[in-house]
């Protein structure tokens, strides 16, 4: 059985001037205005990069507590993604296996084998794609809505 597109939340159809009544879900629930914090259990360098995408978020304006655990998947990953490219880069891609010698020391036969940090990091990066487009943090993802900053009050409005 094929899935479907995912369906899109209804803040991202009313930013992308999609909303419609028949389309809306008046019973979503409503996220958190709170501004997420990094849990505790994150490594330091997770945790930072955490922050980061925090403040990418806000400053698109969709940063929700309510997101804490999705945002601390992506920063797990990229960790990740980080941690297996200094292990390939130390490494090598590949690694020489199952070596044979004659009477003599001359290799008769060896088996080249893939870096295991190698599909390691393939998978992170898989996965970390797809939650950054959660967030819209993709080229693709972000061509999809259309963002509009809120109006700045004027401080002096009220006085005249």
């Amino acid at each position: 059985m094929a899935a479907g597109r995912k369906r899109k939340p209804d803040h991202l159809k009313v930013v992308s001037g999609t909303d419609q009544p028949s389309r809306m879900n008046p019973n979503a629930p409503k996220a958190s205005q709170e501004v997420p914090d990094a849990p505790h259990w994150l490594s330091a360098r997770a945790a930072e990069i955490f922050e980061q995408l925090v403040a990418i978020i806000s400053g698109m304006g969709i940063a929700s507590a309510s997101d804490t655990a999705m945002l601390s998947m992506v920063a797990s990953r990229l960790e990740e993604v980080e941690i297996c490219t200094a292990m390939i880069e130390d490494a090598g891609r590949t690694f020489v296996s199952n070596v044979e010698m004659d009477d003599k020391g001359n290799i008769i036969s060896r088996q080249i084998k893939g870096h295991p940090a190698v599909a390691q990091r393939s998978e992170a990066m898989r996965h970390a794609q797809s939650l950054l487009a959660e967030f819209g943090l993709s080229p693709a993802a972000r061509s999809k809505v259309s963002a509009t900053t809120p109006n700045e009050e004027n401080p002096f409005g009220a006085l005249g």
